[in-house]
C-alpha cells in the first residue's frame, strides 16, 4: 500500500503533468537531502517540494517549508545541477494538498 506522503507525490505529479510539465525525475536523494519532484516546465527545471496536510491547522502545508528546509531543498538542487550542463534556468516551486485542495505555488522561494 502506498504512503500518504506518495500518494501525494502522484497527485502532484499528475496534477503539474496536466499543466503542460514534464516529469524528469521524482525523490532524488543526495546527502544534503531530498527533492520530491523535479520537472520540466518549456526550457525550465523546476524543483518541486510536495508537501500534505490534512487540514490547515497549525499553518497547513506552506508553513512546513520554513527556511532551514528550503535551505535544504537549494543545497540539494545545487547537488543536483551538477550533473546537468550546460545549467539551465531553474525555479522552485511547491505543491500544496490540504485536505481534497490542490495548490501549486510557481516561484515558491528563491535560491
Amino acid at each position: 500500500m502506498a504512503t500518504r506522503g506518495a500518494m501525494a507525490e502522484q497527485m502532484a505529479a499528475d496534477y503539474l503533468a496536466q499543466q503542460g510539465l514534464i516529469l524528469v525525475t521524482r525523490n532524488f536523494q543526495c546527502r544534503l537531502g531530498e527533492i520530491d519532484l523535479i520537472m520540466q516546465d518549456g526550457q525550465t527545471l523546476v524543483f518541486i517540494e510536495v508537501r500534505a496536510r490534512a487540514s490547515r491547522q497549525f499553518g497547513g502545508a506552506a508553513a512546513s517549508i520554513d527556511g532551514r528546509k528550503q535551505h535544504k531543498l537549494i543545497a540539494t538542487a545545487q547537488m543536483y545541477l551538477t550533473r546537468v550542463l550546460p545549467t539551465p534556468p531553474c525555479r522552485f516551486d511547491a505543491v500544496l494538498i490540504e485536505g481534497d485542495s490542490l495548490h501549486w505555488l510557481q516561484n515558491a522561494f528563491q535560491a
